[in-house]
Parts: structure tokens; sequence; C-alpha cells
């Protein structure tokens, strides 16, 4: 049976291009049908590449896709998973960014983890999402759904406040520069850097972290996936920020924002062997101490 399978990159930096070229060689060389789409400039270059489909949309692929690639970094993936989320099609990421959490597979590896992945030699997990409830099309025609994390966030240099609840319980009032909920996918992305704890991508628990508090033992927290969270804003300037992954608007201070899971669920892949704690310990070199 023929695999088809759809192509999504962005940015064609040399590396990317290059990239690119040889999954589209190990793919057409495996029997795959290759369907791609660049979001942004430099899809030209495979207008007479006879071995691919280029295509606008999600909506444009056939029924019958049996996989999406993502090729990048993990901006690039968060992108195709919000492009192709209503498909149910497992994504896969080829990281030719930087550090690669969600693009997982190097791009010096192309070749056997294509042999893997064509053949069905992977892991599928099934990852949780946060969506923005209200503000309700704060975002417009775009997504409020998010797979690594919502933010709530200062607008100038002054710090803001922050009242939680959660299910209803009043948790807490923060000040500070803003607040981080975040899916066990975005543990290890903003939330990292502001020292809140790493989850195994398929636990379906909530991390809320501070960012840069103005009372030093406030720490972050875990909560159940299934809580349902309500936060108020206040301070001196004349609003905050809302972000949902990569996408941002302002809004005034008063307004009540809500965030819970998401109904569906984003599937990933990764080829046999190239499991999470692997991928913890290269990107954050854990064992780089020669005594270990």
């Amino acid at each position: 049976m023929t695999r088809k399978i759809a192509l999504f990159s962005k940015e064609l930096t040399d590396k990317t291009l290059a990239g690119l070229y040889r999954l589209v060689d190990a793919l057409h060389s495996r029997g795959a049908e290759v369907y791609l789409n660049v979001m942004g400039t430099g899809g030209d270059r495979f207008m007479n590449d006879s071995r691919v489909h280029l295509f606008g949309s999600a909506a444009d692929l056939p029924d019958d896709m049996y996989l999406v690639i993502s090729v990048g970094g993990d901006g690039t993936f968060l992108e195709t998973a919000m492009k192709v989320i209503d498909l149910n099609i497992p994504v896969a990421g080829i990281n030719t960014g930087r550090l690669g959490f969600l693009a997982n597979i190097p791009d010096d590896n192309i070749g056997k983890a294509m042999e893997m992945l064509c053949s069905g030699g992977y892991e599928v997990i099934s990852r949780s999402m946060l969506e923005l409830i209200t503000p309700e099309g704060i975002f417009g025609e775009k997504s409020s759904l998010a797979l690594n994390e919502v933010t709530v966030q200062k607008s100038d240099q002054s710090m803001i406040t922050i009242t939680v609840s959660v299910n209803g319980i009043y948790l807490n009032t923060y000040r500070a520069d803003g607040l981080i909920i975040s899916t066990s996918t975005g543990s290890t992305a903003y939330n990292l850097s502001v020292g809140g704890p790493i989850l195994s991508p398929s636990d379906e628990s909530f991390i809320i972290a501070p960012m840069s508090p103005h009372n030093l033992t406030v720490r972050p927290i875990i909560i159940t996936g299934n809580s349902t969270i309500l936060m108020e804003t206040g301070g001196r300037s004349n609003g905050c920020m809302i972000t949902c992954d990569s996408r941002a608007v302002h809004l005034p201070f008063g307004e009540k924002i809500e965030v819970r899971q998401a109904p569906m669920k984003l599937k990933t892949v990764t080829p046999e062997g190239n499991d999470f704690f692997s991928t913890l310990r290269n990107k954050l070199m854990w064992g780089a101490d020669l005594r270990n």
C-alpha cells in the first residue's frame, strides 16, 4: 500500500532546504506519495519536482493520509500541529532548527527514521492541549488552542496582578511579570525557562508557573488536567498580553480569562528508540559529566 505523507516547512534556510531534499529522497525511494506545503516563500523550488504534490492547506489533502511531518524547529512543529489538528493525523518532526523537543528527529538521521516510520516502527503519543475559552474569539479566525502553553504577561515595564482560581476555588493572587499555564508538552518550553517541572508528554496534568514573581515563596504548581482555570488581571498599565503558543494579543485589565483542557488531543509519532528520556538527556546534556 502506498503511504501518503504530507510535509510542512516554513523558512527555507539552507539547512532546512537540504533536509527537505533528503527527506523527499528518502520517502520517494520507499514508495511514498509525498505532499508538500511551504508556509512562506521558497516553495517554488519544488514546482518542477515530479516527486512531490504541492498543496495550499490541510483541506486539500486526501482523506487517507498516513502521516504528517514537520521540517524545521519546534515553532514550525507548533504551526503544523494547528493546521492539521482537525484531521487526526499523527505528526512527526524533523529538526533542522536548534534545540528541538517536538521536532525530535535529527536531520542527519532522516534515512533510518523514514525507514522506521514507513514500516510502522514508531510510538504514538497522544498529547493534551489547552483551550482559551474566554475571552471568546480573542485571536479572530486563528485558533485558541495551545499545544505548549497559554500565558498572561505584562505589556510594559510594570508587573501585573493575576488572581487565579482552580475549579472555582481561589488559588492565589500573583504579582509578577506574568503567568504560564503549561501542558506536559510545554513543560520543556517556556515553563522550563522559569524553573517549572518537566512532565512526561503523555501526562495530562497542567503546570501553573509564575514569571519573576514579586514574592519569592511563590512556586510552580501542578494541577489535574480536568481542571478549569479562571484568571483576572490588574495593574498600573493599560492592560496585559495573552498568548497561545505563538499567537499573541493585548487585552485590557478586568477581562475574565478561562483556560481548560481542549476536547481533542494531538497524536505525535517518534521512531522506536527515540524516547522522551533519551531526548531529555541529549538536549539538556544530562550525564555530560564524565564521572557518570
